[in-house]
């Protein structure tokens, strides 16, 4: 049987979503569950993409293949409870034998969000800016991020990564008195990618670089976008898109998220 698995996780403590000899990751974490549940059973387990060390997730993708008739409800219990208290499984459904959670995804979602403020509680899950941000200004460059773009300079050259053009269907910036969340929507993303868009935004926040300089990211290799790579800590994957499921250009947690902080 082959499940669609929904999950969210606090990527504070990890070494990123991938197995890594050595490390703690996510996958990591699923595929401890799943032996002491399966025992000597084969599983096949696939994200939807990984994410790097630090960055979380509030609807990260997962199918699970493996020769058992447990039901979903049973599994869900199962895996939360054999999961460490900062990983979480949401919802767990029977997928089709071919269904993918990788390869079928047709779009995805971030959120990035932004303390205005020094914070006891959240240093690992926001980035506290204390310079004042000129929020108008960002939003004016967020509009140049958007439409089929080439992204080359959004991520390492050696990242292994042939087809740098991605398609962004938005990017939104919202703000409250203590916190900006920027809410990234596109076809995929390259590597550190989210993060670096994030870092360029900051910097037109204050004022140190200009729209020019965003235009030239774009038409010209430029390794400014990797010293501006903003921290992993205020990331967050919001939702991974499947065929025949409506695309919401617009965020779906971020006035939540907002109202807590």
């Amino acid at each position: 049987m082959r499940f669609k698995l929904t999950i969210e996780y606090d990527g504070s403590r990890y070494a990123g979503w991938q197995v890594q000899k050595g490390e703690r990751t996510v996958q990591g974490a699923f595929f401890d569950a799943c032996k002491k549940i399966f025992g000597e059973t084969k599983f096949e387990f696939f994200g939807s993409g990984r994410t790097d060390a630090g960055v979380h997730a509030f609807g990260q993708v997962a199918h699970l293949e493996v020769d058992s008739h447990i039901s979903t409800e049973r599994l869900m219990l199962s895996l939360n409870d054999n999961l460490p208290y900062d990983i979480n499984v949401l919802d767990v459904e029977q997928a089709s034998p071919k269904f993918h959670a990788r390869y079928d995804a047709v779009e995805r979602s971030y959120i990035y969000l932004i303390s205005k403020r020094r914070t006891a509680f959240g240093k690992s899950n926001v980035w506290w800016i204390r310079d004042t941000l000129d929020v108008d200004s960002m939003r004016k460059a967020a509009k140049e991020m958007t439409g089929k773009r080439d992204f080359a300079s959004f991520t390492d050259k050696d990242a292994e990564t042939p087809n740098t053009i991605v398609y962004i269907n938005s990017v939104e910036i919202y703000e409250t008195r203590d916190l900006i969340a920027i809410h990234i929507t596109g076809s995929h993303f390259l590597w550190k990618m989210v993060r670096r868009m994030v870092g360029i935004l900051v910097e037109i926040g204050r004022g140190k670089i200009t729209m020019v300089d965003i235009n030239n990211m774009f038409d010209n290799y430029s390794p400014l976008p990797a010293k501006l790579t903003a921290p992993a800590a205020g990331l967050y994957l919001e939702h991974i898109y499947y065929k025949g499921e409506h695309t919401v250009h617009g965020p779906q947690l971020v006035p939540q998220l907002l109202r807590l902080k």
